[in-house]
């Protein structure tokens, strides 16, 4: 359950940043910049810290090479799919919601490796302490 929520957020995260609906910050922020600057500036910063949290702890669980072959594999999935014509390219609106989905699941794996590996192979995840 932990692992759905943490992926759950990551895409609620994404697509409340950018999606093809105009109901996303960028949109949002691009017609009230404005009347509203420190709304857009509050709201711009929540989202880069729920971004850096997110990025971080992805970063530090799966490293840059992780992240990439996590990422790989979403991609050759959505290529499988499309080769198999089961997707189409021809629709932005649908390219952009696999986008931020492979991006959220990248994230949400990234924030629950270390539970996903200790379930895999029985081994605790500890962080090294420097002293």
């Amino acid at each position: 359950m932990g692992v759905f929520f943490r992926w759950f957020v990551a895409f609620g995260m994404l697509s409340a940043t950018y999606n093809p609906t105009p109901w996303n910050f960028f949109h949002w922020a691009q017609a009230n910049y404005s009347a509203q600057l420190p709304l857009t500036v509050l709201l711009g910063l929540l989202l880069s810290v729920a971004y850096i949290i997110y990025i971080g702890a992805t970063l530090r669980s799966l490293g840059p090479f992780g992240m990439a072959l996590v990422t790989s594999v979403f991609a050759a999935l959505i290529w499988v799919l499309v080769d198999w014509g089961m997707l189409s390219t021809g629709n932005s609106a649908l390219n952009t919601w696999l986008g931020i989905m492979a991006l959220s699941l990248v994230l949400g794996i990234g924030l629950s490796w270390s539970i996903l590996w200790q379930r895999m192979s029985g081994q605790a995840t500890v962080d090294e302490v420097d002293e």
